[in-house]
């Protein structure tokens, strides 16, 4: 079946944020040539991914509100400012058009795929820390706390002007005294 690409309208069956052509170019003028070689269907079928993994992590973190009710996908979205656009001046900031997907999600749509694509599971299981594992003469200890989690942070900062907590993951205000 044919991908359905959002194309700012909020459509009902929407299924990615960005086309094949879109993720072909963006991977291609990164270098990634392993994309290229890969059927359209996989290509769709890891955009799906891309998009699905987009709605579970960045669902509560976007700036702005939904267009519709009815739209399947985060986007298109109102009152998203462009925090560094040329048009803004601190209380007056400009928008990203409410009738678009930014460039920036497209963007990270792609990367996400891509790393579908070649293999990676965007969100694995999470299982019980491991502090300390052997393979033959190799032990590896790993730090109490550490991360059992996949954190695409290249990109969170793609997306970072979209969201609320600039992508760090953390919403604390810092407050000087």
């Amino acid at each position: 079946m044919a991908l359905i690409v959002e194309d700012g309208t909020g459509t009902l069956a929407a299924e990615s944020y960005a086309s094949v052509t879109d993720a072909d170019t963006y991977l291609a003028n990164r270098g990634l040539t392993l994309w290229a070689a890969l059927s359209t269907a996989a290509k769709e079928q890891a955009l799906r991914l891309a998009t699905d993994y987009m709605l579970q992590v960045y669902r509560q973190r976007w700036n702005g509100t939904r267009v519709t009710n009815v739209q399947t996908l985060d986007w298109p979205r109102y009152l998203v400012p462009k925090k560094d656009s040329p048009g803004s001046y601190r209380a007056l900031p400009s928008y990203y058009g409410y009738t678009i997907v930014p460039d920036e999600v497209k963007a990270a749509a792609a990367m996400l795929a891509y790393r579908s694509a070649t293999g990676t599971d965007l969100a694995p299981d999470v299982q019980q820390p491991v502090t300390s594992e052997s393979v033959g003469p190799i032990t590896v200890t790993y730090a109490v706390g550490a991360r059992q989690v996949v954190r695409f942070q290249a990109v969170d900062h793609i997306l970072a002007p979209l969201l609320k907590d600039n992508g760090s993951g953390s919403r604390a205000a810092l407050l000087r005294g």
